[in-house]
């Protein structure tokens, strides 16, 4: 008890107020060189290598099965030829299929292969061209016709 009463507790806060950060070192620690540094309250953020994402493509069948068509609509956005252009349908250079004249949308499915072929059917007076004939015709055939 006897110790207690002679040395006084010391609160730290006193400590650290008593000894002021912006004053030179010599004066404070008496001559010695001491460097003073403030510490800093909040951790800096650390960089993340997520928080980046493209912007949707918006694949996928626009016109389904038996839906009307007109010359530029497209059919199916695509990423390669999971799709096949068939009769009155163009294929760009992403793959995308769009209709070439007015009809109706068919879809057909190769048994053996599995191939996928998207077809327009035109309305009434569109004639089929001679090219787009399920028959065998060749380029003989093709140049008596014409």
């Amino acid at each position: 008890m006897a110790s207690s009463s002679v040395f006084r507790r010391v609160n730290v806060k006193e400590l650290i107020s008593n000894a002021s950060v912006y004053a030179s070192a010599t004066e404070s620690s008496g001559g010695m060189s001491l460097v003073f540094r403030r510490w800093a309250t909040k951790k800096t953020a650390g960089s993340t290598k997520n928080g980046r994402d493209s912007n949707p493509k918006y694949l996928g069948v626009k016109k389904f099965g038996g839906e009307k068509v007109e010359p530029g609509n497209f059919i199916v956005r695509q990423r390669g030829t999971r799709f096949h252009p068939g009769n009155y349908v163009g294929m760009g250079k992403d793959h995308t299929l769009f209709c070439l004249k007015e009809g109706h949308v068919r879809f057909e499915r190769n048994k053996l292969s599995g191939r996928k072929w998207v077809h327009v059917d035109p309305v009434a007076g569109h004639d089929l061209h001679p090219v787009y004939t399920s028959g065998s015709t060749t380029a003989v055939d093709l140049e008596v016709h014409l």
